[in-house]
């Protein structure tokens, strides 16, 4: 297998060198904004020069955004060559057009490091559905917010002291809003219910509260209830209907989710036979990721078409059905919160079972109009 590379950053150079120590794939060209002595006389210019080469059958995407990435990766599919990604932004917005591609030249099209890092979550799912039929998953999904939950619970320590520490072990980005307000974790639950549920939805459809706002004081209220508070994502098909929600959650002492620590992920689905399944480790980071990246590659030579070859339908998120009680901390009452208050606690609330999207919409204006407020699912 002869590869082109695109990127030679944090992952392509964990890419570079794992294939290195391989020999039945070698990355022929590498295009990338800095250059090193690690791909001199390797070197292509423009995405012409790794398309047009008739030795190249891989591209490998590493790059990161949507865009040049969605117009490299589509060149290649059209010229016939397998595509494997780790970029979770192009796959949660080109999903449709990539895989369409892909099956109309025929070839391979694979991004099992998009969600999850090292772990084999995709092609689990991928592997699932050959016989069974996923009815739920979620999880865990990013390993910068639950590295801060984490520390904030066993450390006692507030957020913004926490974010500085995950920025300078980099785990965290100098802007953090990606990981920290939850639209990481919706890209990847996004690309995880198209895979399960056999559909193409919009990330945009699902509700995505982060943890920007929670303080000290909550992660302490949590632990007065015997819970610890986690960033989870969740989906669920039923009747034809998919929810799905980003969204902290206290968890029980007794859910698994509630020990994962520092910056490790846990996924899980369940299935009609197989019942629920979880996978763990590493979510992020230069090794786990391009372990997977290779992974794929590994697959397309032992003739794995790619994921999602079956007919895909446009779906909907739809929360509307959905009831959950919310852990609500904020600076005022007022009549909303009133209305569906059940419990009235020292310097928060819980509420009844509210609509998920209602409760999101909610939140979302109060955000907006710069009110101190955080909430978090029961």
């Amino acid at each position: 297998m002869n590869i082109g590379l695109l990127g030679h950053g944090t992952i392509g150079i964990g890419v570079d060198r794992i294939i290195k120590k391989r020999n039945d794939m070698k990355v022929t060209r590498v295009m990338s904004l800095v250059v090193d002595d690690e791909i001199k006389g390797r070197l292509a210019e423009t995405i012409d020069d790794i398309v047009n080469d008739p030795e190249i059958d891989t591209v490998v995407e590493v790059m990161g955004g949507v865009h040049p990435a969605f117009e490299f990766v589509s060149a290649a599919l059209k010229h016939g060559k397998n595509a494997v990604t780790a970029n979770k932004a192009l796959v949660a917005a080109c999903y449709e057009e990539l895989l369409a591609l892909a099956e109309e030249n025929h070839v391979s099209f694979r991004c099992t490091a998009a969600v999850g890092g090292s772990i084999p979550w995709l092609v689990n799912i991928e592997r699932a559905n050959r016989v069974d039929r996923i009815e739920a998953l979620g999880g865990i999904m990013n390993g910068t917010t639950n590295f801060i939950m984490s520390a904030m619970t066993n450390e006692g320590a507030d957020f913004s002291e926490t974010l500085k520490k995950a920025q300078e072990l980099g785990y965290a980005e100098k802007d953090p809003s990606a990981d920290i307000d939850g639209p990481d974790v919706r890209r990847k639950l996004n690309i995880s219910v198209n895979a399960a549920f056999g559909v193409i939805t919009s990330e945009d459809e699902i509700p995505t509260y982060g943890i920007r706002s929670v303080t000290a004081a909550d992660v302490r209220n949590a632990s007065s209830m015997g819970r610890t508070i986690k960033l989870i994502a969740s989906a669920e098909m039923k009747d034809g209907v998919i929810s799905a929600v980003v969204e902290p959650t206290l968890l029980t002492s007794d859910d698994l989710k509630a020990a994962i620590p520092s910056n490790f992920n846990l996924v899980w689905y369940r299935g009609a036979y197989c019942g629920e399944q979880c996978f763990t480790g590493q979510g992020a980071g230069r090794f786990p990721t391009a372990y997977n990246v290779v992974e794929d590659l590994v697959d397309i030579q032992a003739q794995h078409p790619g994921f999602y070859t079956e007919g895909r339908k446009h779906a909907s998120i739809d929360n509307s059905n959905v009831l959950r009680s919310y852990y609500v901390r904020s600076a005022a009452s007022d009549e909303y919160l009133a209305s569906v208050t059940e419990t009235v606690c020292d310097g928060y609330v819980i509420t009844k079972p509210v609509r998920v999207s209602e409760m999101h919409e909610y939140l979302k204006k109060q955000t907006e109009n710069g009110n101190d407020i955080f909430a978090a699912s029961l």
